[in-house]
C-alpha cells in the first residue's frame, strides 16, 4: 500500500487543517484505491505565534501629520495616504474620474481659450524647465508633463474642473507618476510624504493653482469613491489584522530560522512508514519536504510532489537552507513532480534549474491570485497528475 504524506503550507491551523487533509485524502482516493494518506501537521508544534500576546505591535496614536500643515486629525492623514496609494497604482486615475463627470461640450464665446488648451500650455512650459521643479523626486518630470499634456482625458477633465482644481489634480498626477516610476525601477529612495506634498504644491502653483495654504476646494475624486474609512480602519485594526495574518508570514520566518525541528519531525514520521512513500507539500510544506529530502536520504520515498512551491525560487536566490545554487540536486532525491498554477504568483518552476530531475506541470484552477494559491486542492487535475506519478 502506497503511503502519501501531506504537508500543509503557511498559516494553516486547526480546525482548518483537518478539513484540508480530509479533502486531499478524498481527492487522491477518488483516483486510486488503497492509498494511505498520512497528514503532517507541523502548525501546532512549530507554527508561529505571538508569544507575548502582541506586545511588539504599535498602538494607534489617534493623530497623523497632515499635508504640510502640522498635526492633523486621523482622517486627514489617512485620506492623504489613501489617495496617494491609489495614485501610485494609476497616476491618471483622478483624471479619468474627472473626465467621466464632464458635461457635453458647449459653444464658447468668441476669443475664449478652452481650459484644456490653457493647461496644455502650462504643462508644456513646465516641461521646458526640465526636472528642476521636482528635483527631490528624481528625473522624469519633463517627460511626465509632456505625456500629460498629450493625454486624451485631459480635455474632458478640464471641462469638469475649474482651472485651480485642474492644476492641483494635474500636479498630483505628475508627482504620482514620478514616484510610481521610481517604485517600478526598484529605486531605493522614495521621498517622505512631506517632501512629496511640498513638490506637489510647487508643481500645482506652476500650473496655475493658488499658493499652498489657500483653500483650493478640491477634495480628491478618488477619496469620494474609494473612501478613506477603509484606510483608517486598517490602521486602527492593525492588531487584529496582524493577529490574523501573522501565522503565514511568521511561519516562513520561523522555518527559515529554526527549520531543523520541522525537518526532524517529518523525517521521523516518514521513517516509520512502509515503502513506497510519496511526500506532497503545499507552499511552505513543499519547501520543508524538499529540504528534508535533500539533507539526507530517505529510501522509503519514491516521489516528491510540490504544489505552489517557492523551493525553486529559494534555491536560485540562494535562500534554500539545504542547497545553494549552483550545487546540483543530490542523487538520493527522488523523482520530483512540481505543480504550479500560472496565475499563482507563489508557484515557481524547477525543471530549468534541475534538468532531468524535475517535472513541471501547469494546472489551471481558474482563480486569480491570491486565490489561485489556495485552489490546488479543489482542482481534480491536481489529483490526477499526482496519482499518475505515484509509485
Amino acid at each position: 500500500m502506497t503511503a502519501v504524506v501531506f504537508i500543509h503550507g503557511t498559516g494553516v491551523r486547526e480546525p482548518g487543517f483537518s478539513a484540508l487533509a480530509g479533502r486531499v485524502a478524498a481527492g487522491l482516493t477518488a483516483w486510486r484505491d488503497g492509498l494511505r494518506v498520512v497528514p503532517y501537521y507541523w502548525g501546532a508544534a512549530h507554527g508561529a505565534t505571538l508569544a507575548a500576546g502582541g506586545a511588539s505591535l504599535p498602538s494607534w496614536s489617534g493623530t497623523t501629520r497632515g499635508l504640510g500643515e502640522g498635526p492633523a486629525e486621523p482622517a486627514t492623514g489617512d485620506e492623504t495616504v489613501a489617495t496617494w496609494a491609489l495614485l501610485y497604482a494609476d497616476p491618471y486615475a483622478e483624471l479619468a474620474l474627472a473626465a467621466a463627470e464632464s458635461a457635453p461640450a458647449t459653444e464658447r464665446p468668441p476669443g475664449s481659450v478652452p481650459p484644456q488648451q490653457r493647461m496644455r500650455a502650462q504643462l508644456t512650459a513646465l516641461a521646458a524647465q526640465g526636472d528642476t521643479p521636482a528635483a527631490e523626486l528624481g528625473p522624469g518630470l519633463a517627460r511626465a508633463a509632456t505625456d500629460l499634456a498629450a493625454h486624451p482625458l485631459l480635455g474632458p477633465a478640464a471641462e469638469a474642473l475649474d482651472p485651480a482644481d485642474l492644476a492641483v489634480l494635474a500636479a498630483r498626477s505628475l508627482t504620482a507618476r514620478l514616484i510610481a516610476d521610481a517604485l517600478d525601477a526598484d529605486f531605493p529612495l522614495v521621498p517622505v510624504g512631506e517632501t512629496r506634498d511640498t513638490v506637489t504644491a510647487r508643481i500645482a502653483e506652476a500650473l496655475g493653482a493658488p499658493p499652498l495654504g489657500t483653500e483650493r476646494g478640491l477634495r480628491s475624486y478618488l477619496l469620494r469613491r474609494a473612501g478613506a474609512a477603509a484606510s483608517r480602519a486598517v490602521v486602527r485594526r492593525r492588531r487584529a489584522l496582524t493577529e490574523a495574518a501573522h501565522p503565514a508570514a511568521g511561519d516562513i520566518l520561523r522555518y527559515l530560522s529554526r527549520g531543523a525541528a520541522f525537518r526532524d519531525d517529518l523525517r521521523t514520521l516518514v521513517a516509520g512508514l512502509e515503502p513506497p512513500v510519496a511526500v506532497i507539500g503545499h507552499s511552505l510544506g513543499g519547501i520543508i519536504a524538499l529540504d528534508t529530502l535533500i539533507s539526507a536520504p530517505l529510501p522509503q520515498v519514491g516521489l516528491l510532489v510540490t504544489a505552489g512551491s517557492q523551493g525553486p525560487f529559494l534555491y536560485e536566490s540562494g535562500s534554500l537552507p539545504s542547497l545553494e545554487h549552483p550545487a546540483p540536486l543530490p542523487s538520493h532525491v527522488p523523482a520530483w513532480l512540481n505543480l504550479y498554477d500560472p496565475r499563482d504568483l507563489l508557484g515557481y518552476l524547477g525543471a530549468g534549474l534541475f534538468p532531468g530531475r524535475v517535472t513541471d506541470v501547469a494546472v489551471d484552477g481558474g482563480q486569480p491570485f491570491p486565490a489561485a494559491h489556495s485552489a490546488y486542492w479543489t482542482n481534480p487535475a491536481v489529483y490526477r497528475h499526482i496519482v499518475d506519478h505515484l509509485p
